[in-house]
């Protein structure tokens, strides 16, 4: 049994969740204001749990190189690539901040959570390889999309991709797009070296510890946390504080009552993907392979083949399958959902259930689907698959943020949004993919939002963590080549 509230602490950042967004913000800070005082509130035994573990994400290190989503063909045909650009440039700004870490020591064993994997796209029938062939075209000449290569040869097709193509049937238009510039990314492990290091530097880690309430208290944030070990609750007082608690994000941002955050839902998507480590399979496949999404299918359930390197052991990956949970996290509550709605956002989510009546009826179908649906799937990419071969787990959930819109009421928007006081003594991170993998810059937004009076003085400091801080790498195919190829080394990816 909980008791009454009878302790309470001083901070000067209070960070919740102990997901890959709080480990990059609280490594930033360390750096920035090593004086400051900091918190981080994981609510399981240990951080990176959720959304970051390597099994609940694809772990794709999300630089629009392969995936589909991010270059929408458009009505008129043409291939929009504006968000693939943004992506990249974002992730550009990831591997400089950690190549920074590396470098002054404050990282170390790169090979522990970023690995050389290449990156592609796979499309079939007439449609799907025209569509590549444009994507192809539009991107080639981009210099944050060098080296892309595209073709429609079989026989490079099974020198690429031998685990799809040495047995495939020839009947069938088929395409692929190469980058062997992309990465794995282990972002659990990540999370995890960064923890350790501001943890080093005197930030303190509570785990098992989970915030129950976020109030103002004068020119503080009130923060009630109980100890699940004990039972005990007790106050933080916090100065400033991130609410990087993945799905649990929205329950507290509802709690902190400021206006910015009224109006806000979310809606839950879970997924499933098949998995194996049998190296008569996992040595023909090197690479992330993104297909195009089902019709109605939200950006997250895009089929793809991955190649993925944990704990230094190779496996494949497939999937994903989505499916439903009102929980708002892998390890939330069946009431997530429906404790969630409230008169200011109700509105919103009845407007947004109105305009995705096709997301709807992809969720029944895929809850629908049978075992042999599943490998029916996996078979469009693995011709000669067998069940044995792989087994089933269940991957972290995803909560998609809904918001007011004018003209419709409430749409549904993929992707991170970042919501803040405005004053800048809070804030929270709503939304999934690309997260992880542009964590740095969504960081960075956060601090000139959340901190504009210490920016000034932090500049030079983050231009020695970002060389490139301010630039537009797109533009710049000199800056982008001596910076990818410092990250590389540094991040051990040329060997």
């Amino acid at each position: 049994m909980s008791t009454v509230a009878h302790t309470s602490t001083q901070a000067d950042v209070v960070l919740i969740g102990g997901g890959i967004m709080s480990a990059t913000l609280g490594a930033i800070l360390t750096e920035l204001q090593p004086d400051w005082d900091l918190h981080v509130y994981e609510r399981l035994d240990s951080v990176a749990q959720e959304s970051s573990d390597p099994w609940n994400n694809a772990g794709t290190g999300h630089s629009a190189l392969c995936e589909l989503n991010y270059t929408p063909e458009k009505d008129d045909g043409s291939i929009d690539v504006s968000k693939a650009e943004t992506i990249n440039e974002q992730f550009q700004v990831s591997r400089q901040y950690w190549s920074h870490l590396v470098e002054t020591g404050k990282l170390t064993r790169p090979r522990s959570f970023i690995n050389p994997v290449p990156h592609l796209s796979y499309a079939s029938g007439k449609d799907g390889v025209d569509y590549l062939r444009a994507r192809y075209e539009k991107l080639k000449d981009l210099p944050l999309f060098e080296g892309i290569e595209y073709t429609e040869d079989r026989q490079k097709l099974a020198e690429w991709l031998p685990l799809m193509f040495s047995s495939r049937d020839d009947s069938e238009p088929v395409a692929v797009s190469r980058t062997e510039s992309g990465t794995d990314v282990d972002f659990g492990s990540l999370t995890r070296h960064l923890m350790d290091y501001i943890a080093g530097e005197g930030a303190h880690i509570h785990n098992n510890h989970e915030v129950t309430d976020l109030k103002r208290a004068g020119r503080r944030w009130r923060v009630t946390v109980t100890d699940k070990t004990t039972g005990d609750t007790s106050s933080v007082f916090a100065k400033f504080v991130f609410v990087g608690a993945g799905g649990g994000a929205l329950h507290l941002l509802q709690k902190s009552g400021i206006p910015e955050g009224v109006g806000y839902g979310g809606f839950p998507v879970s997924g499933q993907f098949l998995r194996t480590s049998n190296p008569d399979l996992v040595n023909k496949h090197i690479g992330k392979v993104y297909g195009r999404a089902g019709v109605g299918a939200p950006p997250m359930s895009v089929p793809h083949l991955d190649t993925r390197v944990v704990n230094g052991t190779k496996y494949l990956m497939f999937g994903p399958y989505a499916g439903f949970s009102p929980k708002f996290l892998k390890s939330g509550k069946f009431t997530d959902l429906p404790f969630s709605v409230r008169p200011s956002n109700l509105g919103v989510m009845l407007a947004v259930a109105r305009d995705n009546l096709d997301l709807v009826k992809y969720l029944v179908g895929q809850l629908l689907q049978s075992k042999q649906d599943r490998l029916d799937a996996l078979r469009d990419f693995v011709p000669d698959a067998k069940s044995d071969d792989w087994e089933m787990i269940t991957a972290g959930q995803r909560v998609q943020v809904m918001k007011k819109d004018d003209d419709r009421g409430g749409k549904l928007q993929f992707g991170t949004e970042v919501i803040a006081a405005g004053d800048g003594s809070v804030a929270a991170l709503l939304g999934a993919s690309p997260g992880a993998s542009t964590a740095v810059p969504i960081m960075l937004g956060l601090l000139g939002r959340c901190f504009p009076e210490q920016m000034p003085q932090w500049e030079d400091k983050i231009k020695e963590m970002i060389p490139t801080y301010g630039q537009n790498l797109g533009n710049d195919r000199e800056l982008l080549q001596k910076v990818r190829e410092r990250t590389a080394k540094l991040l051990e990816l040329d060997r």
